[in-house]
């Protein structure tokens, strides 16, 4: 059954966990995301569905604790804000590396650094250009709501197993933080090893029987070529996942002479910049791409053929603005404009960013 309820974003990430049959959550206490683990604490799944709900002594212990129960083909994540992710990069190159599902929430804030607890976007290229080492991407999921902080759990699950990669929920303590009304999905029970190998195949290590080999999961080769191949595969595996699996949405584009592109907190807050825009006269419009990666490159290039110009707004010194860049290949000019430190812009800021970049320049 489905419950409507009153809750904060963190809240509505835990609850969603246990509702979509998560089978682990391995984290360490960090601000803005703290109250992922706290409630999950509070909600004690483990008498009802068996999940285990651990504080681990750090990050890079959690991941690792992660790392291993994806090994096993089960459903484990974690959550932590933007200097604990930093210290799990390592192990999620490894999971990348090694193939393997899971989902990680970054809650970000302010920085470099220990930086502060106010809310940022600062953490983008970290989460979509692989912010550990080697050639890889983490499927990158953005919401702008705290529905969507829930309801993402469960498509970042779906897509880390179909993909066989690392997921990520990129949000920031705005999300984190506030309160709306969420719609539950109804609960899933957890799967049985049995019904993990039917369904996502022999990969994960659930044992050797008589009719399957022993699976050694590992991400290291001293074979150079064998690198080589392994390396094309999951570059293919990327491709595809930027053919089928982008995500975005379109506030009154249709039209737009300017087009505001923004994800998260960022977009609430374009939302009503192009509302104010309209009703001065100018025509915006807002992209706001749900998938940080894949990136909606098909989108902006094809708005770039009848907009005049595009406005990156971010809590950052600039980030995404360069895959919007890249996207509309010098069509069309694009700046950016964003607030830092943890201060959140507003609307009318927005527009007028907007005016000075494009209109009364």
């Amino acid at each position: 059954m489905k419950e409507l309820k009153l809750m904060k974003g963190n809240e509505a990430i835990a609850h969603a966990a246990i509702r979509c049959g998560v089978d682990g959550y391995f984290g360490y206490p960090i601000t803005p995301q703290s109250e992922i683990m706290e409630t999950l604490m509070e909600e004690q799944p483990w008498l009802d569905t068996g999940m285990v709900v651990l504080q681990a002594e750090s990050e890079t212990a959690s991941i690792n604790m992660v790392y291993g129960g994806a090994g096993c083909g089960k459903k484990v994540m974690t959550s932590s804000s933007s200097p604990g992710v930093s210290l799990m990069q390592e192990g999620l190159s490894y999971m990348a590396g090694a193939e393997l599902p899971c989902v990680v929430v970054n809650v970000v804030r302010g920085g470099p650094g220990l930086g502060t607890i106010q809310p940022a976007q600062s953490d983008y290229f970290q989460s979509v250009k692989g912010g550990g080492h080697g050639d890889y991407k983490l499927i990158t999921l953005a919401p702008a709501s705290v529905q969507e902080m829930a309801d993402f759990v469960d498509l970042a699950f779906e897509l880390s197993f179909k993909y066989r990669n690392p997921a990520m929920i990129l949000s920031d303590g705005v999300i984190g933080q506030m309160m709306e009304k969420v719609e539950l999905q109804p609960f899933k029970p957890r799967m049985t090893e049995e019904e993990i190998v039917a369904k996502y195949g022999d990969w994960a290590t659930t044992g050797r029987t008589s009719n399957r080999k022993r699976n050694v999961i590992t991400s290291v080769s001293l074979d150079s070529e064998y690198m080589e191949e392994h390396n094309h595969k999951l570059q293919a595996k990327y491709k595809a996942c930027e053919e089928d699996e982008v995500r975005y949405e379109e506030i009154m584009c249709e039209d737009a002479d300017y087009i505001l592109v923004a994800y998260g907190s960022s977009a609430r807050i374009c939302q009503k910049a192009v509302e104010i825009a309209r009703e001065q006269g100018i025509k915006a419009g807002l992209l706001r791409p749900i998938t940080l990666f894949p990136f909606p490159t098909k989108q902006l290039q094809k708005l770039a053929q009848s907009a005049k110009a595009m406005l990156s707004v971010e809590m950052s010194a600039g980030q995404m603005v360069e895959d919007v860049k890249l996207s509309v290949n010098g069509a069309i000019p694009v700046e950016h404009y964003g607030r830092i430190g943890g201060i959140i812009p507003s609307p009318g800021e927005v527009v007028d960013a907007l005016k000075s970049n494009f209109i009364q320049g």
